[in-house]
């Protein structure tokens, strides 16, 4: 199946201590990590690729802008929604945002690339 903008998808979490800046290391307080929040919002736009992909292929991450600009406290359910933007060649833009029950809680743009799968583990090793 051909990738074209459009393709959408979303990835949900509740918030547990594991997902905090504290125990991230990103900061001093409980509440959801911004490393976190880019983690889901990269897993709606794998999620909105699907199988898509040509055989023997994967994306990868690019690319990530992203504004955080609410916390969300432990026990927050919390949504990312990925919608393709734009198709360049093997350069795939997603527009992302992130809310939990109170509103927007990050909003920005998350760019994969397409690869080969074993050339990449290839060159990641070194070889």
């Amino acid at each position: 199946m051909p990738l074209e903008p459009g393709l959408v998808a979303t990835a949900e979490m509740i918030v547990s201590d594991a997902d905090t800046a504290l125990s991230m290391r990103s900061g001093d307080v409980p509440v959801l990590a911004t490393p976190r929040v880019v983690s889901l919002a990269e897993e709606a736009t794998v999620l909105a690729l699907g199988d898509r992909l040509e055989p023997g292929t994967t994306s990868v991450g690019y690319r990530v802008q992203l504004d955080h600009l609410a916390p969300t406290a432990i026990g927050g359910r919390v949504t990312a929604e990925a919608m393709l933007e734009a198709v360049e060649g093997r350069r795939l833009t997603f527009r992302v945002s992130v809310s939990d029950g109170h509103g927007l809680v990050a909003a920005g743009r998350i760019t994969r690339v397409v690869v080969e799968h074993d050339r990449f583990l290839e060159k990641a090793a070194g070889a």
